[in-house]
């Protein structure tokens, strides 16, 4: 798998998970209805933010892995791999919806932003997510791990940015939309589940063979 390939495959994977509705879309959608789009797009640069900070936790943290015991990272591939598998089988199963009520809006921007960002900090599922999938992407064949992992960064921020900003800016049409077809949003977890249980598949085939 060249480079490109590579990246175009995390980016498929990234859009994937962040389009399906979820605690961080809510709380932009929210704070959109209650305090106008700025509010919204001030919560999007929050989780933007807090989306920088586990870019970099999984870069330090796969960087690190490999270098001082590189033994153990095909063995943190696989369990990636089953991790994300569990993930896509959840959606799967699942029948996500986007009820009428959600979190209670912020009072400002700033405070929007700050309250976006400790809320993707504190999701523990977020840094399981980064430690889960980084593996998968961070080769040392295709360069020096940190310029990897700042365009990944950067293809994060700019999606959460395209998503969240995109709903924060036409919040109303987006959560009537969301209301009233379940159904849609239904299939795009599932959709997304199969997409992580087809790549876990891939990189746990690929772990075992490098092994």
């Amino acid at each position: 798998m060249s480079y490109a390939e590579n990246l175009w495959l995390f980016f498929i994977l990234l859009f994937g998970i962040i389009i399906v509705p979820g605690m961080d879309m809510l709380f932009v959608l929210a704070n959109a209805l209650t305090g106008g789009g700025n509010r919204g797009l001030a919560a999007t640069g929050g989780i933007m933010t807090g989306g920088m900070v586990h870019t970099l936790n999984g870069a330090v943290g796969v960087g690190l892995l490999m270098h001082f015991v590189p033994i153990l990272y095909n063995p943190l591939l696989i369990a990636g791999a089953v991790y994300m598998a569990y993930i896509g089988l959840t959606l799967i199963r699942s029948s996500i919806k986007v009820g009428q009520d959600g979190p209670a809006g912020s009072r400002s921007a700033w405070k929007a932003f700050r309250q976006g960002l400790v809320i993707c900090l504190i999701n523990p599922k977020a840094y399981l997510f980064v430690f889960a999938v980084y593996p998968q992407f961070l080769k040392p064949a295709y360069g020096p791990i940190w310029m990897q992992a700042a365009i990944m960064g950067l293809m994060t921020v700019a999606t959460q940015f395209a998503v969240y900003g995109g709903l924060a800016v036409s919040a109303g049409r987006s959560r009537n939309l969301l209301v009233a077809n379940p159904r849609a949003t239904i299939f795009a977890g599932r959709a997304a589940g199969l997409l992580l249980v087809v790549v876990s598949v891939l990189t746990a085939w690929h772990g075992l063979k490098a092994a």
